[in-house]
């Protein structure tokens, strides 16, 4: 499945796609965070962030602050939906998936991811919105029917009951087909000179045991439409290769590495292998499997004594597992699913992530 994915990904990795999506978290049962918290997200990089009870709605990159300051109708229009109409509609949807399910009290998420993808070589724009109610997907709006579907078995009454909602659905296709991809070609414009630059990335071997895979590490580049894998004799290789995500750095750049099980290769063929970056519109960065290159966690290089009865010498890694996952395992609630085919996602966004902080931190949780 990971190769079919990797496959599916990398066919279409260089088009020229943007994408803007919405993240919504409304939550309930927790006295210490907002109530309604969400992100507008361009490219894989947070451009505004929207915290009701704290009253912030604030643009996270220049070329958006550009776009308020030049629209400032937009800007009064977003304010009210940051700090009223999105939280009650979230509160009210909150209560009555409640009553609807008999959950008198306790915590409470509901999330919402909508967008729309741009494909600026075909023209095609792909729109979507799903939401999720306790980390669990529940309703998908289908553009084509217009009409919702229950992911769910749960579901059903609620999207019988949406099904009939004309004004939702017709403020939902507003949204989809023209709100999303005039903000969406808004923020291309005015950020076209910091969202199309180039920054390479450094790339670093890692390993956490002698026995454990070798990691090729790159981080800090941009943009995201990026590849990174491994060869053997110059030739792309699959067998014993566990490709990673994408993941965002905080600076606005990304990071990412591909694993190659090492521990059926011979030390005298390590030299064979070579672990591949591709950006977009960039010459490939070429790292050689080599011992005495390999990073430990602590930033030094260990040095490779080349006595074959010496190579089970410990190699501590720098292998950073996503904090996201462990936040998972704390309180509970896995948000949002990997989307697949058109609509593939992006990270847990991270405005997610700070809720989950917060839950974790939370003492009453």
């Amino acid at each position: 499945m990971k190769l079919f994915l990797l496959f599916f990904f990398c066919r279409d990795l260089f088009a020229a796609k943007h994408s803007l999506k919405h993240v919504a978290t409304g939550s309930s049962g927790v006295a210490n965070i907002s109530e309604f918290l969400s992100e507008m997200v361009f490219d894989g990089i947070q451009a505004g962030y929207c915290d009701s009870r704290n009253k912030i709605l604030e643009p996270r990159q220049d070329w958006v602050k550009k776009i308020l300051d030049d629209n400032p109708q937009q800007l009064k229009s977003l304010t009210v939906q940051c700090f009223v109409t999105l939280p009650n509609l979230f509160r009210a949807w909150i209560f009555g998936l409640q009553q609807q399910f008999n959950q008198p009290g306790g915590i409470h998420i509901l999330q919402s991811i909508s967008g729309c993808e741009w494909n600026e070589s075909t023209g095609e724009m792909i729109n979507f919105l799903r939401y999720a109610y306790n980390g669990e997907d529940f309703l998908e709006f289908d553009m084509k029917t217009l009409r919702w579907i229950a992911l769910k078995p749960e579901a059903v009454i609620t999207k019988q009951r949406w099904d009939t909602d004309e004004n939702r659905i017709k403020y939902t296709v507003e949204f989809l087909s023209r709100t999303c991809p005039m903000w969406l070609k808004m923020s291309l414009e005015s950020g076209k000179r910091s969202l199309q630059r180039t920054v390479l990335p450094s790339v670093s071997l890692l390993q956490k045991t002698p026995s454990s895979p070798v990691s090729c590490h790159a981080t800090g580049f941009y943009p995201q439409r990026a590849a990174m894998f491994w060869r053997k004799d110059g030739e792309e290789i699959h067998d014993g290769v566990d490709p990673g995500e994408i993941l965002p750095n905080n600076d606005g750049t990304f990071q990412m590495c591909v694993d190659l099980n090492v521990s059926s290769v011979r030390t005298e063929d390590w030299s064979r292998y070579d672990c591949v970056f591709q950006l977009s519109d960039g010459d490939d960065i070429i790292t050689k499997l080599d011992k005495k290159v390999i990073r430990t966690n602590c930033g030094k290089i260990i040095p490779v004594i080349e006595n074959p009865s010496d190579r089970m010498i410990s190699i501590i890694a720098a292998v950073v597992v996503p904090v996201l996952l462990i936040l998972f395992a704390v309180v509970g609630f896995a948000v949002y699913k990997k989307r697949k085919g058109r609509n593939s996602s992006s990270p847990l966004p991270g405005n997610t992530a700070e809720l989950l902080e917060k839950l974790k931190q939370d003492p009453h949780v």
